[in-house]
């Protein structure tokens, strides 16, 4: 199935034998500019092509209809004949058959966890029915970036899209009901991952994570967040345990950012609700504090998720290991854990053997900057600049 008309016309394009440019010249000869078929790359839309659809049937030897169902769309016009001959449709159809994987050895464990240097289908593959009860997923955001080998960031649409669901259905069968499920990317791809889930779990949360340091795209909106997807599966999370994190202030005088009015007193000590906006996560940068060359996520973020919607003693499940950070934060949380990585593993060995580091950091975030109102730091330029603090309102 193709999801993008850019790769089934490049698809028939390799079945004929041609070159990237004959297959140009042959829309050019159309009078339809090459550049009109490189857009269709970056979407999954086919709003714009009706104009040159004649010329994309006469490309691919399809039909106007063939073309729609290869790109899994049912016109308006059809959908009535489709229902009324469901059942004869679903005697032709034939499932995919899927192999289990076996036999694959760990390459670490620990108390709590268990570490795969493979693929994540296999290692999804070996796992039970609703046997875990979170996933967190960062998978690699398809932007052609340079990671370890037998990684590949630059996939066509299609190819994406179509791996991306294959891992996102098995993470959701090995998810316990009442299970929590977080899945984090460029906002262009949550939107089809939403669509997928959407038909599987139940939507909780499209968390916007702040982007820092984020650069302007010509002609589009500044892009100033990461989708953190937040779904469940079945009708409520067996676990949610709320989270507290300080209330924003001015880093120069210490007043808060938002006008609570006359609510000041009935504000909690232990800070403000956490939202679905996340202004408060910053990227790994300095090299002192990252574990590898690549983009890391922070132990506050992974700390957030992983305390919000599980409780000691449950499983987490990460098909993207990367530096790591999901399986430390999980077994210093005292949460069973599994992970599988495809490059070097031995970034996250190393980091367990030096896991006081993150010890560390992770009892910095837990005592400054969450379940508190305001940090010390905070609460010493406020007091010295006459604002108020919890115990002014106390009798």
């Amino acid at each position: 199935m193709y999801y993008c008309l850019y790769d089934l016309l490049n698809e028939k394009r390799t079945e004929k034998g041609e070159t990237s440019q004959e297959m140009y010249r042959f829309f050019q000869g159309k009078k339809i500019k090459k550049a009109d078929i490189v857009q269709l790359k970056d979407t999954c839309s086919i709003g714009s092509v009706k104009k040159f659809l004649p010329a994309i049937e006469e490309y691919t030897g399809m039909t106007e209809l063939e073309v729609y169902l290869s790109l899994g769309i049912i016109p308006e016009e059809y959908k009535k004949s489709f229902f009324d001959n469901i059942t004869s449709i679903s005697q032709m159809l034939v499932p995919e058959s899927k192999e289990r994987v076996t036999g694959l050895s760990p390459i670490f464990s620990t108390q709590f966890g268990t570490l795969y240097n493979a693929d994540c289908l296999d290692v999804l593959s070996m796992l039970p029915d609703e046997s875990v009860n979170v996933v967190f997923a960062d998978p690699p955001f398809n932007l052609s970036k340079e990671y370890d080998t037998g990684i590949k960031d630059d996939l066509g649409m299609s190819e994406y899209i179509s791996w991306s669901y294959k891992w996102l259905g098995e993470c959701v069968r090995i998810l316990k009901p009442g299970g929590s499920m977080f899945i984090y990317n460029l906002p262009k791809w949550g939107t089809y991952y939403a669509d997928f889930l959407n038909k599987y779990l139940t939507f909780r949360s499209w968390i916007g994570v702040n982007m820092k340091a984020s650069l302007p795209i010509a002609g589009r909106l500044y892009p100033a967040h990461y989708a953190l997807l937040y779904y469940v599966k079945g009708g409520q999370a067996y676990t949610f345990n709320n989270q507290r994190i300080p209330a924003e202030t001015c880093r120069h005088c210490g007043g808060e950012l938002h006008d609570y009015g006359g609510y000041k007193n009935k504000m909690n000590p232990s800070g403000v609700n956490v939202s679905d906006i996340w202004s408060d996560i910053y990227p790994v940068r300095h090299k002192k504090d990252k574990n590898r060359p690549f983009n890391e996520l922070s132990v506050k973020m992974l700390d957030r998720i992983i305390s919000m919607s599980s409780n000691p003693g449950d499983t987490v499940f990460d098909p993207f290991g990367g530096s790591g950070t999901t399986y430390v934060v999980s077994e210093l949380l005292g949460r069973n854990w599994i992970g599988s990585e495809l490059g070097n593993c031995k970034i996250i060995t190393d980091r367990f053997a030096n896991i006081q580091r993150d010890r560390d950091t992770l009892s910095q975030v837990q005592q400054r900057e969450k379940n508190i109102l305001f940090s010390e730091p905070v609460r010493i330029l406020r007091k010295k600049n006459g604002f108020w603090l919890p115990e002014d309102f106390k009798k």
